[in-house]
């Protein structure tokens, strides 16, 4: 058995110094200020990249939170927007130049307007296909100038809103030709 080498103080000597003190013992004051930097720089990157990444979450969260109320407000339009069409088919009967008419008509063309601006687009119905995603089939009938599976008829008018859809169309869809 071995003895530990002792100094001269009386303590043991130990074969591998202390690794904190021989880090900080070989790091000159400018070596650990110039660390100390590096730290701090790459923590307020680091804030400062989470902080963007915050504003940009709130302002998507934003712009859905705008979107979904807007749809909202556009779906609840929407019947209010088919009595008038029944209106104006009603009104249209009449004399076309009467002020009726024309005050229907300025108010027709103000709600199609809203509707644009507000990115609100009448999905297309006669003489497409069927498309279960957009329109929505009351009824098939045989015709024998429709292919099977193409609308012959919109029963009621379907609108997206930019990608989403509001209303599907309500439609009669081709059987195709009548059997003989």
């Amino acid at each position: 058995m071995s003895t530990p080498n002792v100094d001269t103080t009386g303590k043991p000597e130990t074969a591998e110094p202390n690794a904190a003190n021989a880090e900080t013992e070989a790091l000159d004051p400018f070596d650990a200020a110039e660390a100390e930097a590096a730290k701090w720089k790459d923590a307020a990157m680091r804030a400062t990249a989470d902080l963007d990444n915050y504003r940009k979450r709130v302002a998507r969260e934003r712009d859905e939170d705008f979107k979904r109320a807007q749809a909202v407000l556009l779906e609840r339009l929407l019947p209010v927007l088919d009595n008038f069409d029944l209106g104006m088919m009603e009104v249209r009967k009449g004399d076309p130049k009467s002020p009726i008419v024309v005050g229907m008509e300025m108010i027709e063309r103000q709600l199609k307007e809203f509707m644009s601006s507000s990115g609100v687009e009448v999905i297309e119905t006669v003489g497409t296909k069927f498309d279960p995603n957009l329109h929505e089939a009351v009824s098939q009938e045989e015709d024998a100038k429709a292919p099977e599976g193409q609308i012959i008829r919109q029963l009621r008018r379907g609108f997206r809103l930019r990608d989403r859809l509001l209303r599907a169309a309500m439609v009669v869809v081709s059987k195709g030709a009548p059997a003989a």
